[in-house]
């Protein structure tokens, strides 16, 4: 049987953190290192399966974030499996720099650490 994955936007998933849920980021080190979300933890897909466990979301479901929501959708399923209530971000990191969420930034430093928003040109 298939289960349902459960999404939000990055609205709803900042108004959930506001209240509390915590936010798991399952890319790997090194997309980590080059820009990740400031109150994520990282737990990456491929060490799922022995650390799946460490994945709580306090008195919400734990939201969970990739690149662009596929890898965050799967972790999301086995999450739901495991019984571990779980939603995934709709869109990933791309949608929450996009909406003008901060962000750390590799090579940042200090006041620096949220980063500006990429323009590409």
């Amino acid at each position: 049987m298939a289960v349902e994955v459960h999404a939000v936007d990055v609205a709803e998933a900042r108004r959930r953190l506001d209240a509390g849920a915590r936010l798991f980021d399952v890319r790997e080190q090194a997309e980590w290192d080059e820009v990740h979300a400031p109150e994520a933890t990282l737990v990456p897909m491929s060490e799922l399966v022995a650390r799946w466990q460490e994945i709580d979301g306090g008195d919400q479901p734990a939201i969970v974030v990739c690149h662009s929501g596929a890898r965050s959708a799967r972790v999301v399923a086995a999450l739901e499996q495991s019984g571990v209530p779980a939603v995934n971000l709709t869109g990933g990191m791309v949608s929450w720099e996009q909406a003008g969420q901060p962000v750390v930034r590799a090579g940042a430093q200090g006041g620096d650490a949220q980063g500006e928003p990429r323009h590409e040109h």
